[in-house]
C-alpha cells in the first residue's frame, strides 16, 4: 500500500542525478507507504527518500524537481502529473501538520492517548514507553527508520550504490534474512560499527567488506545485527535517548522532534550496537546456516563466552555465504 489510500501503487519513471553535476539516470520512482523508492532498469532500490522530508526544489514549474533533504544531495525530475500530485499532497499534508499536532494514522492511537496520559501521572515512565511502542505502527517505523537513515548519510556520506554490488548485497540479505527481511546498506565512512535502524534498515560500514577476506564475517555482522534488532527494539533506543518529552510527542501527536532524531543520528554514528545474548545469537546463524567462529574470531566478541559460542555452533551449514563473484562485487560496493 502506498501513503495515500487512493493508490494501492503508484510508479513512474524518473530521471535521478546521485549528487549535484553527476550525470543523470533514469529509475523507477515507486510511491510507498513511508518512502519514495528509486530503482534502476533491473529493478533494484539505488536509494530511498523519506517522503515526511521531500523537498521540492522549483514549485509551479514542469519537470517536478524534488531533493531529499534541504541540501538537495541528491535530485530527482519527474513529469508524470498523477505522480507530482500525489507527492505534492504528502507535502501539503505535513506542512498542515507543522504549527499543530499531527497523527498517527491508525486510529488506535487515538483511542489510546487520553488513557495513556491520564495513567501517565500515576505509570512510571517505563509503562508509558511500553504503551507508546505498542501503538507505534510499521508504516512510521519505516519513516524514522529512513528519515535516520538520510541524517546518517550527512556524516557518512551517500549509501553505496554499485550496481553489481547493490545486486550481490540484496542475494546476501536474502541468504541471511529471508526477502522479507528488512534493508542492508552500506555506508563509505564515519561508522563505529554496523547499526539497526526502526523499520528493520541495518547499516554496514564500508570497512567491514574490505578489512576481511572471509564473507562469513560479514555474514557474522549482519546476523549479529538482526540478533540485537530481535532483542533490542530501536525505536525504544531512539526514545529513550530523547527523553520522557518525546515519548509524550509521540504518544500524542505521532511525531518526534527533528533536532531528536539528529542527536540519536550523531549518538548511533559513534555508538557501537548492543550486542544480543548467546542464546538468541546461536539461534540467529544456526537459522541461517553460518558458523559463527569466523565472527568470533574476528571481533572478539566481547562480552560474550566466545569459547562458548564456537562450542557451541552447528557442525554443518546451508552452503556458502555467498559466491566468489558475488563477494568480489560486495567489496566493491562503494566504488560504483
Amino acid at each position: 500500500m502506498t501513503a495515500l489510500k487512493e493508490f494501492a501503487r503508484l510508479e513512474t519513471i524518473g530521471t535521478w542525478y546521485p549528487e549535484p553535476g553527476a550525470e543523470p539516470r533514469g529509475v523507477t520512482v515507486s510511491f510507498g507507504e513511508a518512502t519514495l523508492v528509486l530503482s534502476d532498469d533491473s529493478g533494484l532500490p539505488v536509494t530511498h527518500w523519506s517522503l515526511p522530508a521531500l523537498n521540492r526544489l522549483n514549485p509551479g514549474q514542469r519537470p517536478a524537481l524534488y531533493a531529499p533533504d534541504a541540501e538537495a544531495s541528491e535530485t530527482l525530475e519527474i513529469e508524470d502529473d498523477t505522480m507530482i500530485g500525489a507527492l505534492e499532497k504528502v507535502r501539503r499534508a505535513v506542512a498542515a501538520r507543522q504549527p499543530r499536532p499531527g497523527r498517527l494514522r491508525q486510529g488506535v492511537i487515538w483511542g489510546s492517548t487520553a488513557l495513556a496520559i491520564g495513567l501517565a501521572v500515576f505509570w512510571l515512565p517505563g509503562a508509558l514507553m511500553q504503551q507508546t511502542l505498542s501503538v507505534v505502527p510499521s508504516g512510521k517505523r519505516s519513516e524514522f527508520g529512513a528519515t535516520l537513515l538520510g541524517m546518517i548519510q550527512e556524516i557518512t556520506g551517500p549509501t553505496c550504490r554499485d550496481p553489481l554490488g547493490s545486486e550481490a548485497l540484496n542475494r546476501l540479505r536474502d541468504r541471511l534474512l529471508g526477502r522479507r527481511g528488512g534493508q542492508i546498506v552500506v555506508v563509505p565512512e564515519g561508522l563505529e560499527g554496523p547499526l539497526y535502524l526502526p523499520g528493520g534498515i541495518i547499516v554496514l560500514p564500508e570497512t567491514l567488506l574490505t578489512e576481511t577476506e572471509d564473507p562469513a564475517v560479514v555474514a557474522g555482522h549482519v546476523l549479529a545485527t538482526a540478533a540485537s534488532r530481535d532483542e533490542h527494539d530501536p525505536l525504544d533506543a531512539l526514545l529513550r535517548e530523547a527523553g520522557f518529552g518525546t515519548v509524550l510527542r509521540l504518544l500524542t501527536t505521532g511525531d518526534i522532534p527533528t533536532e531528536k532524531l539528529q542527536a540519536q543520528a550523531r549518538h548511533l554514528a559513534v555508538t557501537p550496537t548492543p550486542r544480543a545474548d548467546e542464546t538468541l545469537l546461536l539461534g540467529k546463524f544456526a537459522e541461517a546456516g553460518v558458523p559463527i567462529g569466523p565472527w568470533v574470531r574476528a571481533t572478539g566478541a566481547a562480552g560474550l563466552d566466545a569459547a562458548v559460542l564456537v562450542a557451541a555452533e552447528p557442525a554443518g551449514s546451508a552452503g556458502p555465504v555467498i559466491s566468489d563473484g558475488d563477494w568480489v562485487s560486495l567489496q566493491g560496493i562503494c566504488r560504483g
